[in-house]
């Protein structure tokens, strides 16, 4: 989910160059997510838990995901992992995947003592660390769409994702970047800012992504989604949101402040392009990891192995949990922790 809005805001973006955004945005959430989990944890919890984007609008309302039991579900930025624990309590098989150790580690808090296992994967969205077709569904609620580079991302989950499975996703309207008053720290009634060449978004600490609506829907359709549902939020008079200003809040009523996606991915599409995995070390009848002896470059997260968490509750001898080859168990070397929000 995005933070409260700072003063200082983007220009027009440009393309990104090099992945060193994900190591401003890990630093970024490793700095800040003890704070942003006390302070948003009611919005995000209990019965707000499966809900979609500022405005925490209920997934039994928007039908986003479709039917999860029994699916495979995989969650993008999973920070403490509510969306996803949620989910696996009403029978989906989850998969947690974020950047930040420190989110990993909430995630491992709250999921303690809980019968049911979510692995929770330490890892970068840009070159996710699962093998072709794992997936009936993915998702992201404002998680790592808005902070990895889509022309990235798009791809890799293209890969992850089943033929006919759903790809669904908050992120910042276009709109909101164009009308952002960087002097006046607001959202105003003018465009102050052109709408061509949206792309990278530098802010103090931290990079955002954004594109144009023609751009993602050309990236989708390159990579074999087709686009059911577009949903632009407007929330009803006297909402509340814990992520804005009462300002913006008005503002978000006459204007889109967010665009909720809903792809599918079309069977006999063309499998988009994106690195196959050299190996399996770790695997399940569900899962399946890329070789953590892969070349560096090749790891989920730049200079670091990946790590596959899922506390004390896996029976790492459970029938589900058998070796593949070259590999052991998914749960050989688990260590409880947790993905980013």
């Amino acid at each position: 989910m995005p933070r409260r809005k700072t003063s200082g805001r983007p220009g027009p973006g440009r393309r990104s160059q090099a992945p060193d955004h994900l190591a401003i945005n890990r630093a970024l959430w490793e700095r800040q997510s003890a704070a942003y989990d006390r302070r948003n944890a009611r919005a995000l919890g209990g019965r707000h838990a499966m809900a979609w984007g500022l405005w925490r609008i209920p997934e039994r309302q928007l039908r986003l995901l479709g039917p999860v039991r029994g699916r495979d579900v995989l969650e993008l930025g999973c920070g403490a992992a509510r969306w996803s624990s949620a989910l696996v309590g009403r029978g989906a098989h989850g998969v947690g995947l974020d950047l930040s150790k420190a989110q990993l580690g909430r995630a491992r808090s709250l999921r303690r003592g809980r019968a049911r296992a979510l692995p929770l994967v330490r890892g970068n969205a840009e070159r996710l660390p699962f093998a072709a077709r794992c997936f009936d569904i993915v998702f992201c609620d404002w998680g790592a769409m808005t902070f990895c580079d889509p022309d990235r991302t798009v791809p890799e989950v293209a890969r992850v994702i089943r033929p006919g499975g759903i790809f669904a996703f908050a992120h910042a309207s276009p709109l909101r970047d164009l009308a952002f008053d960087r002097r006046a720290d607001r959202y105003g009634r003018r465009l102050v800012r052109p709408y061509f060449g949206l792309g990278r978004i530098d802010l103090p600490g931290e990079v955002d992504f954004q594109r144009t609506y023609g751009e993602w829907i050309r990236l989708f359709r390159a990579n074999g989604f087709s686009v059911d549902r577009l949903v632009e939020t407007r929330p009803p008079e006297g909402a509340r949101s814990v992520y804005l200003s009462r300002s913006d809040e008005r503002w978000g009523r006459s204007w889109p402040l967010e665009a909720l996606w809903r792809l599918r991915k079309e069977p006999g599409a063309v499998r988009a392009p994106g690195s196959p995995p050299e190996g399996v070390l770790y695997s399940t009848s569900r899962l399946v990891l890329r070789d953590r002896r892969a070349p560096t470059e090749n790891r989920a997260v730049p200079g670091d192995a990946e790590e596959v968490q899922q506390g004390p509750h896996v029976d790492a001898g459970a029938p589900g949990c058998r070796p593949r080859a070259r590999g052991r168990s998914l749960g050989t070397r688990a260590r409880g922790r947790r993905p980013l929000q």
